[in-house]
């Protein structure tokens, strides 16, 4: 094709420069008018001329490119109008007419979504450090402060060195195992709680969320900040974290963030939280270390600022960004994953007593179970992946952005594409599960696939460089109050026949309405 094209332009051109020649014409004033306008065209033809040549070598070039297949798309707001309520699964259907690797465009962002476990591993795995950025997302980065922490930051050196940080210092084994006695403690008081509570409804989606933030404030700031105040605070900043900005997909229509108040409750929540971690901070540099059983994480993180542990100067908004993540990520997801466990355990009551004669032979009669016995209950890590599996998080996970082309799976993927992983599909694979859309948590016992980045059937924290660095801690939390819930009561759902499943997206899946029971201690 480029050859054909290029022997059109020469053959052009060369016709142009038979007709150019002055002399073969009449000197009339006719033909003195066609002169003065063909030396006008003709001072013009090498530039017309480079034009076709450069056509020519860009539809040879696009000839060889294999190009993404896309749905129909409407102009300015490209696919967005298809997503609806629940993109992931919108986009697993439409993955089914377009293939595992489809570009779709909202507003005028160019995104590719993979929902297959081949696509999954080539960009988490085989070009994983292609794939290794972050795109700048707005709100994210707002709340953030500029992307300082450890989820939305730009893969490069300043990304490494907090990652560093996460990994050695705030969330390695020894460090998780060293809140033992936190996480034991607010399960002990929880339960106790629900045990008080038996002749009443227990909002048990309440006290997770509840649980959870009581973990995380002990851990990361030292103390519980159980007030309603804080709670508002959290909530209204985990919705805007996944809140729909229209200015990140559409930036000439940024002025409708404005218009409907976005920007401004953005800004609030910001500051608000801001003044937070201020007073913590400001707290923790005040306080005496004597006799503190073991530092939470803005003392750690202010003793690597003090001594240079790691040869990185650690910003002030350095630590309050990494802080937000570990909100952001421990609390709301944790509790989540927990909340589907639950819902599916009542929804599923023989699933319901084999945990429960688990936990029963584990326990053996004593008060709890205690962390050391976790590792002896296979059933009880398999209820949590088959609640992974079904119900992920955060189903289309951090989205990611190609650094340079690169061919995936055949296909040609140009530098600064978004990348949207859709692991809630990926796991819902018929090719790769048998009766995808049944909880099964027996397909887990004497089962190789884990969540930790290895197996690409199930990645609901991500794989590779991005995957999350808090798993360990997470799973921890979920395992211990999950066998204690089931050790110490008997549920039963109040005034409903069935359990209501209906979802609600934003950061994270959430149940739309809470898990209301009756518990009854077991004896």
């Amino acid at each position: 094709m480029h050859e054909k094209c290029t022997y059109k332009c020469i053959h052009l051109y060369a016709i142009c420069n038979i007709y150019r020649t002055p002399f073969l014409l009449p000197l009339t004033s006719a033909s003195i008018m066609s002169f003065t306008l063909e030396a006008f065209i003709f001072s013009f033809l090498p530039f017309i001329f480079a034009l076709l040549l450069l056509k020519a070598y860009l539809s040879s070039s696009n000839s060889h490119k294999h190009i993404l297949p896309s749905p129909p798309m409407l102009p300015l707001i490209g696919n967005l109008h298809q997503l609806g309520s629940s993109p992931h699964r919108a986009l697993q259907v439409m993955a089914k007419t377009y293939g595992p690797l489809m570009l779709i465009r909202l507003g005028v962002v160019p995104i590719l979504v993979a929902s297959s476990v081949d696509a999954a591993r080539e960009i988490m795995k085989t070009h994983d450090l292609i794939f290794a950025n972050r795109p700048k997302l707005r709100i994210p980065s707002k709340i953030t402060y500029a992307a300082k922490d450890i989820a939305f930051s730009q893969y490069g050196e300043y990304w490494r060195q907090v990652k560093s940080i996460a990994v050695l210092h705030l969330l390695s084994n020894k460090r998780v195992q060293s809140y033992r006695y936190v996480r034991e403690e607010e399960v002990s008081l929880m339960t106790e709680k629900i045990r008080r509570d038996n002749k009443s409804v227990v909002n048990l989606s309440e006290l997770l969320v509840s649980l959870t933030n009581n973990v995380i404030c002990r851990v990361a700031l030292g103390k519980r900040y159980d007030g309603r105040r804080f709670k508002n605070l959290l909530d209204r900043t985990m919705a805007l974290v996944g809140c729909f900005s229209v200015g990140s997909y559409i930036p000439s229509l940024s002025w409708v963030d404005h218009l409907t108040g976005l920007e401004k409750k953005v800004d609030e929540v910001v500051k608000e939280f801001d003044e937070f971690l201020e007073g913590v901070i400001n707290e923790h540099e005040q306080k005496k270390e004597v006799g503190v059983e073991a530092p939470d994480l803005v003392d750690i993180l202010l003793e690597i600022r003090r001594d240079n542990l790691t040869g990185f100067h650690i910003e002030r908004d350095t630590i309050k960004a990494i802080i937000m993540d570990v909100f952001s990520a421990g609390t709301d997801t944790t509790s989540t994953n927990l909340e589907w466990a639950i819902a599916e355990l009542l929804r599923h009551p023989k699933a319901m007593k084999q945990l429960q004669q688990e936990a029963l032979k584990i326990g053996q009669g004593r008060s709890m179970i205690m962390e050391d016995d976790l590792e002896k209950m296979p059933f009880l890590k398999a209820v949590l992946k088959e609640t992974l599996r079904l119900h992920t998080p955060n189903p289309l996970l951090v989205p990611r952005e190609s650094t340079q082309d690169v061919k995936l799976l055949g296909y040609d993927v140009p530098c600064g594409t978004r990348v949207y992983i859709n692991a809630w599909a990926i796991a819902r694979d018929p090719s790769k599960w048998e009766a995808p859309e049944e909880f099964r948590p027996e397909r887990f016992l004497n089962n190789p696939i884990d969540y930790k980045g290895f197996h690409f059937e199930l990645i609901p924290f991500g794989a590779g460089r991005r995957g999350c660095p808090g798993i360990q801690f997470a799973m921890t939390i979920n395992e211990l109050f999950l066998a204690n819930l089931v050790y110490k009561f008997n549920f039963s759902l109040t005034g409903e026949e069935e359990l209501d499943m209906s979802e609600i997206f934003g950061v994270t899946v959430h149940k739309k309405y809470p898990i209301l029971v009756s518990a009854t201690p077991r004896s």
